[in-house]
């Protein structure tokens, strides 16, 4: 590593959970001239499990932000580049060889540039990038480092290298006219976002800002000239016919990118519903005296300050269902063609975020007491609606409970999570008339339905499950008897 690549270190984007390949940046707590600190949260991104905090692994000053907020990276791109040594003088981008002008060479990156945050895994051990094409110029001229830095950094590019001498000239009598190079537009990156969301080419908009830079104002202006440009007459019907109204029907539509964890859900649900031959199971069931039970545990000293209601007894009525019941806690591993058993259940609880449902697991949760339980389902839903569920509170999960009567919804069909033999769903708990010791009367009724993967839970043992849980609801004392 050369001492320039010593003092200017890149921090790339690192693998923040288990073997993903991108994530999108979504907030930078860091601007260029900011002075960052060893640990300290760099920007925040979004990956296909979770949102996730980026500490800087350097103390320094930052030289630049290469992408924008709301810009997808692959793993193992250099997102930011830290200048570990600031008071050392003028910042010097590190040297190379001009490419020739006819076209752009692609060079590795240095492997003494890789920056891994402890516990996140390796990143890829290079990266592809184009160099810059040699500017034209006259012979003998000198070029100016901390201005190629500047420019470097309005384009984004501030971590590439930029030549430190200009090529050597060629002979008169061989020399040809130079063409000219197209520039990138120079605009800051809140400037190049700005510009996307409104839709405007910065190679069409007129700078006004010091050495050509494009600011703010320059892209609004540039916006209200399209904006009073695009007032036209509305097309003529017949027109519309004929091009099927595709436009007409598109400016009624919102196109919403699918990626994070709306993608990741929908391949997950895919590849469970196409590989695991489901079967759902319901039953009907009196949850009066649950119901009773969830009030007074309310009133328990013993579980004062914790999160008490009807899911709760749900979650344990499983547990104990499943301890009677062991042979649904268990996976199908089709590549060694074995039914893997748990001795844990990691149970997981389907949340709704606002960036879609994620279902994080409460480790081993059969060893836990009800207070116990209560604490990890109060946290869990904290830290979901919060975005700071780690990736691996969502790994590992065997067997699921999915709430679907916050909603008023009295059961569904649930889908199995990848890997898992089994998930309940719990619907509305409603007032109904119910046959109670003979006679009608109003009773706390709800509905279940228990998935489960057909390849190793049978209907019998499925149905055991189900009518195990069924009874705990319906008489919760049996917590008791048959814990």
């Amino acid at each position: 590593m050369t001492a320039t690549e010593q003092r200017f270190r890149e921090f790339k984007m690192p693998d923040v959970g288990e073997g993903l390949t991108e994530a999108e940046i979504l907030k930078w707590y860091v601007q260029p001239g900011d002075t960052v600190t060893d640990g300290q949260v760099i920007c925040e991104v979004e990956t296909a499990k979770a949102a996730v905090e980026l500490p800087c692994p350097y103390d320094g000053v930052v030289q630049a932000v290469h992408f924008d907020e709301g810009v997808t990276v692959d793993v193992g791109t250099s997102i930011i580049v830290v200048d570990t040594n600031p008071g050392a003088g003028p910042a010097e981008a590190p040297a190379a060889q001009a490419a020739p002008a006819a076209e752009a060479e692609e060079e590795a990156e240095p492997q003494g540039r890789q920056a891994v945050l402890v516990g996140y895994g390796a990143a890829p051990s290079s990266t592809k990038r184009r160099a810059r094409k040699a500017q034209p110029g006259a012979a003998g001229a000198s070029s100016e480092p901390a201005a190629a830095a500047v420019q470097a950094e309005l384009n984004g590019h501030a971590g590439a290298a930029v030549p430190s001498a200009p090529a050597p000239a060629a002979p008169a009598t061989s020399a040809a006219p130079s063409l000219p190079t197209a520039e990138r537009p120079l605009a800051k990156p809140p400037v190049r976002k700005l510009a996307k969301d409104l839709g405007i080419d910065l190679a069409t908009v007129t700078p006004t800002g010091p050495d050509g830079v494009i600011t703010r104002e320059d892209v609004h202006a540039a916006a209200s000239a399209t904006a009073t440009t695009a007032e036209a007459p509305a097309p003529a019907p017949a027109a519309a016919v004929a091009t099927g109204g595709s436009e007409a029907v598109r400016a009624r539509e919102t196109r919403i990118p699918i990626k994070g964890v709306r993608k990741a859900t929908a391949q997950a649900m895919v590849n469970s519903a196409f590989t695991a031959p489901h079967v759902t199971e319901f039953i009907t069931v009196d949850v009066t005296r649950t119901m009773k039970l969830v009030q007074e545990l309310k009133q328990d000293p013993d579980m004062a300050g914790l999160r008490v209601n009807p899911l709760l007894l749900v979650a344990k009525a499983l547990l104990v269902a499943i301890k009677r019941n062991p042979e649904i806690n268990a996976a199908w591993d089709e590549e060694n063609q074995e039914i893997v058993r748990k001795d844990y259940v990691n149970l997981g609880i389907a949340a709704a975020t606002p960036r879609g449902l994620i279902v994080p697991n409460i480790k081993d949760a059969e060893a836990k007491t009800l207070p116990q339980l209560a604490a990890a389902l109060g946290e869990l839903v904290a830290t979901a609606r919060e975005g700071k569920t780690a990736p691996g509170d969502m790994a590992g999960g065997t067997v699921t409970i999915t709430n679907v009567g916050v909603f008023g919804v009295d059961t569904g069909t649930p889908i199995l999570n990848p890997g898992e033999s089994a998930i309940l769903a719990f619907g509305a708990v409603k007032l109904q008339p119910w046959v109670h010791k003979g006679k009608v009367k109003p009773r706390q009724v709800t509905t279940l339905a228990l998935s489960f993967d057909h390849r190793l839970v049978d209907g019998e043992l499925g149905s055991k499950v189900l009518a195990d849980i069924a009874a705990i609801l319906e008489h919760p004392k049996r917590l008791i008897t048959w814990a």
